[in-house]
């Protein structure tokens, strides 16, 4: 059977359908934005892979589920979402963060992130404790709240916003030791901006 690459409701049903073809190419049409979300949630690449393929075959388990009018992109999203927060939550040593309640934390800093690609910012992301990781994601990347964090990783919010503060913290060392002329040039910024 020939498939329509933008015939996004004849894929689907035919992936509902056990058509391995289609299963192919829905694979294909969104591997690299799959990739994309769940390597966020990874510390390295194989990690990466496991959730990119546990959220393909929850979103083939799931396919029955997905509501037409709505973005499957949006839908796919919160799937590889979830999946790397679970992936999380199933690997997750028992770490012992510190709370602290109403943790008033720096602005982010994205003027420095613009001059490093974003695959290197990514390999940095990853290089983060698994905790950092995942709130500074789920906060900076995806935009939840810090209550909706907690929620999510069954931790507390002022968990989160000090896991936050840690993370921007690591990642400030990191792109200091990894990129020092960039981490020059802006601090040199931020001194004229004061002056």
């Amino acid at each position: 059977m020939n498939f329509s690459d933008d015939n996004l409701e004849q894929i689907i049903s035919a992936c509902i359908s056990g058509n391995s073809e289609a299963q192919r190419l829905l694979i294909n049409k969104y591997l690299g934005y799959a990739k994309s979300i769940s390597y966020k949630y990874a510390q390295n690449d194989m990690e990466g892979e496991e959730i990119v393929n546990d959220g393909f075959l929850k979103i083939f388990n799931n396919l029955h589920k997905y509501d037409f009018s709505k973005p499957f992109l949006a839908w796919i999203r919160v799937i590889f979402t979830n999946t790397g927060i679970d992936y999380y939550r199933k690997n997750q040593k028992k770490e012992n963060a510190i709370n602290i309640e109403g943790y008033d934390f720096v602005a982010e800093e994205t003027a420095i992130y613009e001059h490093i690609s974003g695959e290197e910012l990514l390999e940095l992301i990853q290089k983060l404790p698994t905790s950092y990781r995942m709130v500074f994601v789920l906060y900076v990347v995806e935009g939840y709240s810090h209550k909706e964090i907690a929620e999510k990783l069954g931790i507390k919010e002022g968990t989160s916003k000090s896991n936050l503060q840690d993370a921007r913290i690591k990642l400030q060392e990191m792109i200091k030791q990894h990129f020092p002329k960039i981490y020059q040039l802006h601090s040199l910024k931020g001194h004229l901006h004061e002056k």
